[in-house]
């Protein structure tokens, strides 16, 4: 499969854009020409008659989409831009075994990678390739950051793909990512966004189901804007015992978040009016705060999981007013200090710019 391009119908930059995607590739002279798919060298996809020995087949409810056999028996998925339409998902669901190549667009939807994944129409040895990419994202070098949290590859104009060619490896468990940041940061869009391309996913609502503030409007929008960004196959645990499902052993986790989490453990340990933690003689309640706290960093260092933890970052100079602020600050920052040093990847999200943190050795 030669792809003559790999951008969206308008190309990359696209003509007369003026935003920054779309600059940076014109700065860098690398432009990229509109989806285009020459199977063989004997015929291009969706345009002219189709040779003996292939069969070509439309999907449901997306036309420009095509379910590609040749004569050898291979199979390619090449997906129109945009997401795939449920009926499309379905026949997919029924034609049988792995797709041998996925052609997807990867920027309108990297959650059908995922979903893909579920019904058994992309395999381990599927070699997965982003289509009809464009200026949805912001950079050549950010997308490729993205596709290879899900298992899939950007490849240039004029790149030829065989289905001889190994597929793109995705993170394999035990695998501990923590993503921190501040309020409104983009961090949560990150860590969901790592994980989209996963057949199956445990979400973590870390602070357990009362959690938060349920009398309050706001806060009621904000978690339903959160459950909007998730898959549907998505499976939700509420539960403060985060130790013991990060212990267990089963599908990606994404815990969301350890700020929660540790107000509601000071909460149910009464811990909040206690002395500062380093007084000399702990109270029942400050040790069963460091009891819980060792308890999950045991577990985080012990998981044989896939696991992607949102976490604040907190102080960055700015002294709480009140002793029991002081206090999370300092419970929250030495927390999320133990388990960076545990972490194969720790990442600061900052205006939803992700900034790898280097790890602890040279």
């Amino acid at each position: 499969m030669r792809l003559l391009g790999t951008a969206g119908p308008l190309g990359w930059p696209a003509e007369g854009c003026g935003c920054a995607s779309c600059g940076r590739l014109r700065a860098a002279d690398a432009g990229r020409a509109p989806t285009a798919l020459l199977v063989d060298g004997a015929f291009r996809l969706g345009e002219g008659r189709v040779p003996a020995g292939y069969q070509v087949r439309p999907l449901p409810g997306t036309p420009s989409a095509h379910d590609v056999t040749g004569p050898d028996g291979a199979r390619m998925l090449c997906a129109a831009p945009g997401p795939l339409p449920g009926s499309a998902l379905d026949w997919v669901a029924r034609a049988g075994a792995a797709y041998d190549l996925a052609f997807l667009d990867l920027v309108a939807a990297p959650e059908q990678l995922g979903e893909l994944r579920r019904l058994g129409a992309v395999g381990p040895a599927t070699t997965v390739v982003a289509v009809h990419v464009d200026h949805r994202a912001p950079s050549p070098h950010e997308l490729d950051r993205r596709l290879s949290f899900w298992g899939a590859g950007l490849v240039p104009d004029g790149t030829v793909v065989s289905s001889a060619d190994p597929p793109v490896p995705r993170p394999s468990a035990p695998y501990r990512v923590l993503v921190l940041g501040g309020a409104r940061s983009g961090k949560s869009e990150e860590a969901e966004r790592r994980l989209a391309g996963e057949p199956t996913v445990t979400y973590v609502a870390a602070g357990g189901a009362g959690a938060g503030r349920p009398d309050d409007p706001e806060w009621r929008a904000r978690i339903a804007a959160h459950r909007a960004r998730r898959p549907s196959g998505w499976r939700t645990v509420e539960t403060t015992d985060l130790a013991a499902v990060v212990r267990e052993t089963g599908d990606p986790l994404l815990v969301d978040g350890l700020g929660t989490w540790l107000a509601a453990v000071l909460d149910e340990c009464g811990a909040w009016d206690t002395d500062a933690p380093a007084q000399a003689t702990p109270s029942q309640a400050e040790a069963q705060v460091r009891r819980r706290v060792e308890e999950l960093v045991a577990a985080w260092r012990a998981t044989r999981r896939y696991v992607v933890a949102v976490t604040d970052e907190v102080g960055s100079g700015v002294v709480p007013e009140t002793r029991s602020g002081r206090r999370f600050r300092d419970e929250l920052g030495g927390l999320n200090q133990r388990l960076a040093a545990e972490s194969e990847e720790a990442t600061l999200v900052v205006a939803g710019r992700v900034l790898p943190l280097p790890p602890p050795w040279p």
